[in-house]
């Protein structure tokens, strides 16, 4: 093999290579739909065409019968009134006019012939046309499913790669620790000195209301003279006592002074 036929070789399949790559489908059978379409109004032409020289020769074997007939009754006349050299000339002209009537009569069948069969070949065309573009659709259809399809397996792939995967572990990682960082802080604050001291401050100023109310209630009157010892540790704030506790209290002391004499 020559050196110009291997570069001619290598030539023709990198331009086919490339053709293959940049060669859209879709693209390509639209583009054969529209030829197809666009060469449906050459062929109407041509038919029509071909369907007016059927009708021109028609009207010419009309007109000719029409002669036909005409100049045989001129040829009769003539004959009648033994005009001999009239008729002879009429019959001159009625053996043409029957040769041309011979003629346009083939022509004419000829014609009707072709015109058939130009019908036919547009009507055939149509046909294949439509079950072209039928067809054309149909793969256009299965061309964006399958380009549907590989979008979808590349990112089926990326998946499977685990780019998005490992993000998500990773995030998912990180909040996981800010959570649990915030769980031991909040837990290290609630066990701290400060809220021990805070848990105090409240009991204390729980006392001193529970003082507070004693100290109305001595000053009513509503304890009596003698204030059991008892109630005196409570004042003193040796334990605190709850509400109910010291309701019971009052509740005693009342009935006490009740019983003693005036």
């Amino acid at each position: 093999m020559g050196l110009w036929a291997r570069i001619s070789r290598v030539f023709r399949a990198s331009t086919g290579a490339a053709l293959d790559r940049i060669e859209n489908p879709e693209l390509v059978l639209q583009q054969t739909i529209r030829d197809m379409r666009d060469r449906v109004p050459e062929l109407n032409n041509s038919v029509a065409q071909v369907m007016a020289t059927e009708r021109l020769l028609l009207k010419q074997k009309e007109n000719l019968e029409t002669q036909k007939v005409e100049i045989d009754s001129k040829i009769r006349a003539a004959v009648k009134l033994e005009r001999d050299d009239i008729a002879t000339a009429y019959i001159g002209q009625l053996q043409q006019v029957t040769q041309d009537l011979e003629r346009t009569e083939i022509q004419a069948e000829h014609a009707q012939l072709a015109s058939k069969q130009a019908l036919k070949a547009r009507d055939n065309y149509v046909l294949n046309m439509k079950k072209r573009t039928a067809e054309a659709m149909q793969l256009i259809s299965a061309a964006k499913q399958a380009k549907l399809q590989e979008q979808l397996a590349q990112t089926m792939d990326t998946f499977n790669i685990g780019d998005d995967s490992s993000t998500f572990d990773e995030m998912r990682e990180k909040i996981d620790r800010r959570v649990a960082a915030a769980e031991a802080k909040l837990q290290l604050g609630s066990s701290s000195v400060d809220a021990k001291m805070q848990d105090i401050e409240r009991e204390a100023m729980d006392i001193q209301l529970h003082d507070k109310l004693l100290e109305y209630k001595q000053s009513l009157g509503m304890l009596g003279t003698g204030t059991p010892e008892s109630t005196k540790q409570i004042a003193a704030g040796s334990e605190p006592a709850k509400d109910d506790e010291l309701l019971d209290q009052v509740i005693v002391n009342e009935t006490g002074n009740a019983g003693q004499p005036n």
